[in-house]
């Protein structure tokens, strides 16, 4: 559960933080409150589970990354979380995870988007990622992006 002062925080950092220097400085003394006390509050957010992260959220387009790809596998159980770890930590994929299959139709479960900025750099960076899983990979496909989905983070209903 929330206190109100938790909840004045993530309404003032859910359309972002400012771009300025001292982007927890300035939230915390819109709020009149010490930057102390809001970083205290945002760890105690995140360690009680309220918020997993504050990241930023690149518009990969306007950084000239026009293709996107999601590389699917189908990697071993036994090797999917130490491969996904590795897959993960790679400095072109920006999103790795594990999902169950849907079999029979999707036996794919190691998801790591791409980007590159055309569809030939994708391709090689895929082809990184296919070396790296080896043999352990059974299975593999790329569904491109062909539009710009917003993204957003927590957003919490307006009071009233």
């Amino acid at each position: 559960m929330i206190d109100a002062k938790d909840r004045e925080i993530i309404e003032a950092l859910q359309g972002g933080l400012p771009l300025v220097p001292a982007p927890y400085a300035q939230v915390a003394s819109d709020m009149g409150m010490d930057e102390d006390e809001l970083l205290l509050r945002l760890a105690d957010l995140k360690s009680s589970g309220v918020i997993r992260r504050i990241a930023a959220a690149p518009n990969h387009y306007k950084l000239g990354m026009t293709s996107n790809g999601m590389t699917v596998w189908d990697v071993k159980d036994d090797r999917v979380t130490e491969l996904g770890t590795r897959i993960g930590a790679l400095p072109f994929v920006t999103h790795c995870y594990e999902r169950p299959r849907a079999l029979p139709d999707w036996p794919y479960n190691l998801f790591a988007m791409v980007h590159g900025t055309d569809r030939d750099e994708v391709e090689e960076k895929r082809a990184e990622i296919t070396a790296i899983l080896g043999d352990a990979c059974r299975a593999k496909d790329i569904l491109y992006s062909t539009r710009i989905l917003k993204k957003t983070g927590l957003r919490l209903k307006t009071k009233g």
